[in-house]
């Protein structure tokens, strides 16, 4: 079935149309709630409630442009809308360098791992690295989108990169203790 068709179909309210759009459409959409989540289970809460607005605002929806944008925008949305109603986004008075750059060394870090460190940070802090970072607004969007000003967006930019440094190299440091008690006992 053709996309245009699928949400021609999802606007009428069809449930076998809404089911096909989920299955097509939900590992993208978990992926984007995993980067704005603490866990798997809030992911999977934040993907639910992504596609309950997605269904109720279909009607809007007007085929101009990309589908996948307009839902991978209400998602980031919906999740944003979530935190700043549970007052997750306070702002924060910081004066923290702009950049903050990891050692090359770090570059072989896993995918996993990174995904593990980022789910780890406070969350006004990871959401703001999600949406610098990984999904390249400018700090002027965050802010509005936060509703902060644009020196916290940065402020929590480089507080998140200072926070990532710091698990980074900390996993490291015992990675590195670990193989030389392993190698120390061999001898």
């Amino acid at each position: 079935m053709l996309l245009e068709e699928l949400v021609h179909r999802c606007k009428k309210g069809e449930r076998k149309a809404q089911e096909l759009l989920y299955k097509q459409y939900a590992g993208v959409l978990y992926g984007i709630c995993l980067k704005y989540s603490r866990n798997k289970t809030e992911a999977e809460d934040n993907l639910h409630d992504s596609f309950m607005t997605i269904f109720e605002k279909i009607g809007q929806y007007k085929s101009t442009g990309s589908f996948e944008g307009w839902i991978k925008r209400i998602t980031i949305n919906t999740v944003l809308q979530k935190y700043r109603r549970e007052e997750y986004l306070s702002v924060v008075n910081e004066n923290m360098p702009e950049e903050v750059t990891l050692e090359s060394n770090f570059a072989d870090i896993g995918l996993q791992s990174l995904l593990g460190y980022i789910q780890e940070l406070p969350n006004k802090y990871r959401t703001t690295f999600n949406l610098y970072v990984l999904d390249g607004y400018s700090h002027k969007e965050i802010s509005q989108m936060l509703g902060t000003s644009i020196g916290t967006s940065k402020s929590n930019l480089a507080r998140a990169r200072m926070l990532l440094k710091d698990k980074i190299e900390s996993k490291l440091s015992q990675s590195i203790i670990g193989l030389v008690i392993i190698i120390g006992n061999c001898f």
